[in-house]
């Protein structure tokens, strides 16, 4: 096995493992939340897959941004919410079971609405656009729904064993992440760091705080909706962006270092901007422990 490969692996690991924690705190009425509340569903969807879309697609057209800058918005802006998503929605104060609903349904979703989205750009720009279905399913099945409901099914069958093991398969997965990310990063700094300039990083933090922005708004009135929709409409599954970066543009090598700086500094925006409470907002009601 390849360095790379090792290195995918123990990633993809810790998102079933950070997934499945979540599990282990959730119920199938948290994991159905959106789909039994469609207004909340319409709201998320017109926030994360038809402005944000758009926005993307203006950016990449009217801004003298490089290639590789174009595609990975274009990418990010649709695709969904990212596995670890809900751990930082929990941190933010957003509502559990709509977080935990909101990767779901963006995850379930997301093989009907990407095909689509990319059609839209694909008549809109002229260029000939591919979406691996195939790819993006399997990413969905394999680090969100299967994972997430085998820690359902596990906290439905032994509550005091969910309860005890939560915590500690959290902790392994946070480890993981960070063994797993931290050669990726240490390899492409170079590559990142020529990224760096013409505005990349100022149009990737646009995008970031314009999505918040976006997402608080749509989220209204509740305050937990809000932050949590901020989030979701400006940090997106960053393998499925890849897969579809790749499918459609395998010749620009910069589109995976690309993705790899929105993540940076879309964590630094949205970061700062949730530490940032509405004012003559009333706190939420306690929420359940979640794993860490």
């Amino acid at each position: 096995m390849s360095m790379l490969s090792m290195i995918l692996f123990v990633l993809k690991i810790s998102i079933v493992l950070s997934v499945f924690a979540f599990g282990l705190n959730s119920t199938l009425g948290d994991a159905t939340y959106m789909f039994r509340h469609p207004r909340d569903l319409a709201r998320a969807l017109l926030s994360m897959y038809v402005l944000m879309p758009l926005l993307a697609l203006g950016m990449a057209m009217g801004f003298h941004l490089d290639p590789p800058v174009q595609i990975a918005l274009v990418a990010l802006a649709v695709s969904p919410v990212p596995p670890i998503f809900s751990k930082k929605a929990e941190k933010a104060g957003g509502s559990d079971d709509y977080s935990i609903g909101l990767l779901v349904a963006t995850g379930v979703l997301s093989v009907v609405i990407i095909p689509i989205t990319m059609k839209i750009f694909e008549n809109m720009t002229g260029i000939p656009l591919h979406t691996p279905i195939r790819s993006v399913a399997a990413l969905v099945l394999t680090t969100v729904l299967l994972p997430l409901l085998a820690g359902i099914a596990v906290r439905a069958a032994s509550p005091r064993f969910a309860e005890r093991a939560a915590h500690p398969i959290g902790k392994w997965a946070a480890i993981l992440l960070v063994v797993s990310l931290l050669p990726v990063l240490v390899g492409s700094i170079r590559t990142i760091l020529s990224l760096i300039g013409n505005g990349t990083v100022l149009s990737f933090a646009i995008f970031a705080l314009v999505g918040y922005a976006i997402g608080d708004f749509f989220g209204r009135p509740e305050f937990e909706k809000r932050r949590v929709l901020s989030l979701a409409t400006a940090s997106r599954h960053p393998a499925i962006a890849v897969a579809i970066a790749h499918a459609n543009f395998p010749e620009q090598k910069l589109a995976l270092p690309a993705i790899v700086l929105y993540l940076l500094v879309s964590a630094v925006v949205t970061g700062f901007a949730s530490k940032r409470k509405p004012a003559g907002v009333a706190p939420g009601k306690p929420q359940r422990q979640m794993a860490a």
